[in-house]
This record gives structure tokens, C-alpha cells and sequence, in this order.
């Protein structure tokens, strides 16, 4: 079984950053898309242990990288909403 690169182009499929120029594609929709790609990941979690739990299969080893997928990308999707918080709270700082 060849196990895949996991990064953050995975999370938004954003192909260049000219390309959001072009599209129309905002900053607000990329994070939603992220969120539900993060959501789809549990989900697939999900139905893996329920299927390992069934007993219809027995790949543990499929179940425990879904599952260690969707860990990292909440992660991730957690570490840049802390940022996000982070700089919005920095702007408000700022004076005019």
C-alpha cells in the first residue's frame, strides 16, 4: 500500500495565489472549503472504525491513518484559527 504526502496543499487545493485573482475565490470561502474538507476527513474516520468495529475488515492499519489524518488536519485547521484570532487581535491593537 504506497502511503501519500500529507500537507497543507491537500487542506486548499489553491493551485497558485494569482489563481484566486481570477476565480473571484475569497479568503472567507478558501476557509470554509478547509473546514469541510477537515469534516469529510472525520467522517472517513468515522466510517472506518465503525467498519473495523463491524468486523467488516480487518485493515487496522487503513483505519489508523484515517484516523491519523483527520487528527492532524483538525490540528492544523486549529493552529491557523489561533492565528487568525492571533492577528485580528493585533490589528484591533493598532491605532489609526
Amino acid at each position: 500500500m504506497k502511503i501519500e504526502n500529507f500537507n497543507l496543499g491537500q487542506l486548499v487545493e489553491n493551485k497558485a495565489p494569482r489563481a484566486n485573482k481570477v476565480t473571484g475565490a475569497s479568503f472567507g470561502n478558501i476557509l470554509k472549503e478547509s473546514i469541510n474538507k477537515v469534516g469529510d476527513l472525520e467522517k472517513e474516520a468515522n466510517s472506518e472504525i465503525e467498519k473495523l468495529a463491524k468486523m467488516e475488515t480487518k485493515d487496522i492499519h487503513n483505519t489508523m491513518l484515517a484516523i491519523e489524518k483527520a487528527d492532524l488536519s483538525f490540528q492544523m485547521m486549529m493552529q491557523v484559527r489561533n492565528k487568525i484570532i492571533s492577528a485580528y487581535e493585533e490589528i484591533m491593537r493598532m491605532q489609526v
